[in-house]
């Protein structure tokens, strides 16, 4: 068996883009806004429909995900996946992306996601319907929030973690929306609004739950020899790890512990790289709770330190960790999937094309998704030249 370290700096992301953000209003499909997000991507990355040999997609809003993108797109792949595991699928389909591009399979992987959620569902109305109960179900718990809820309840049990602590993720993805001009929030946030907002499921308020948003996102991955006869500088794969340890929040073992605790460790393995030398950190944020778990699994700090280690702006504009540079899935958008924003993110930075929001001397980003109740993780180490 070949070992996975082989996939380091083997292939590349080239491109990537947004489709419209935001409410995009009646009339246009998630189909639409993942088709949008495609042409953009495959734009940025100076190449056609016609290079596309494989296509990645998950969604909750039309079946057959991939067959039914590609159709729209004029796409005939030799290598589709469509795997599904919430959120962090779009994390997942980079890594496979890169077995695939690597074992001669396919030569230009698209990447593609979309999602009129706002428009088309709002509020806290989920993004697509398990008829499969789980035994949740018979205590009319309020998902996923309230499963967020009961991990950020027992972290504050177990190693007092505050409210204010959960408060300084939202006003952080805050600071750095008011940077991005694309993010949907951008109006000024301080801990006490965030504490005196409407209590969703306790200790959550509305500020402490992310965005409901339309939109979409693509990834445009190819060889790194080919990478490099491109216009954009490529952005490398360096490692990645993909786990998944329950579905139901009754089921998990330690509300306080995820599975980035196994994907983060073998990620940065594969990688050769420690979280030392992260410049960037990229977090699916779909509640201010995800942040200080993922920061102290992915091995930034120790278990229960999250709260003190955000303290003060430290990982807001100007702070010592630069986390969730785009506002996150608290501020920027939220289109019921945010996983593959994370990886658009990512290698906007690490290009030095993040405008207002660009961090200096950016070698290294981590991006890493999150998938149903805290159920599946995918942590990806992302570099530029300099790091092969």
């Amino acid at each position: 068996m070949t070992d996975e370290r082989a996939l380091r700096g083997r292939v590349a992301i080239v491109g990537v883009a947004e489709s419209d953000l935001g409410e995009v209003g009646p009339g246009v499909t998630a189909l639409d806004l993942a088709e949008q997000a495609s042409g953009r991507a495959l734009d940025d990355a100076g190449l056609t429909i016609a290079d596309v040999d494989a296509v990645f997609s998950h969604s909750a809003f039309y079946a057959m995900p991939t067959v039914t993108l590609a159709e729209r797109l004029g796409v005939r792949p030799r290598y589709t996946d469509s795997t599904a595991i919430g959120g962090s699928s779009f994390l997942a389909h980079l890594r496979h992306a890169a077995a695939a591009i690597d074992a001669g399979l396919c030569e230009v992987a698209l990447i593609a996601y979309g999602s009129n959620q706002r428009s088309a569902a709002g509020g806290l109305v989920p993004s697509a319907q398990n008829h499969i109960p789980s035994y949740e179900t018979p205590f009319g718990a309020r998902l996923p929030v309230s499963a967020y809820a009961l991990a950020a309840a027992r972290h504050m049990h177990q190693f007092g973690t505050t409210r204010e602590h959960l408060a300084e993720v939202a006003v952080a993805a805050r600071r750095w929306a008011q940077l991005n001009p694309a993010a949907f929030e951008q109006s000024d946030l301080t801990i006490d609004d965030v504490l005196g907002s409407r209590m969703v499921s306790s200790p959550l308020t509305v500020r402490d739950c992310c965005l409901v948003t339309d939109g979409g996102g693509a990834v445009v991955v190819t060889s790194a020899d080919r990478a490099r006869d491109l216009p954009r500088p490529p952005v490398f794969y360096l490692g990645g790890a993909e786990a998944h340890w329950h579905t139901s929040i009754s089921q998990m073992d330690d509300l306080t512990m995820t599975a980035a605790s196994e994907t983060g460790a073998r990620a940065f393995d594969l990688a050769g790289l420690r979280p030392t030398d992260v410049d960037v950190v990229e977090l699916y944020d779909a509640f201010t709770i995800n942040t200080l778990l993922f920061l102290e699994d992915l091995g930034f700090c120790a278990k229960g330190e999250a709260g003190d280690f955000v303290t003060g702006g430290a990982i807001a504009p100007g702070g010592r960790l630069p986390v969730n540079t785009n506002g996150g899935g608290l501020s920027y958008c939220h289109p019921g999937m945010y996983g593959i924003f994370t990886l658009i993110e990512s290698t906007r930075q690490l290009r030095g094309e993040a405008g207002d929001r660009q961090v200096s001397d950016v070698h290294v980003a981590l991006a890493h998704g999150n998938g149903g109740m805290l159920s599946s993780q995918v942590t990806v180490l992302l570099g530029d030249d300099s790091t092969l």
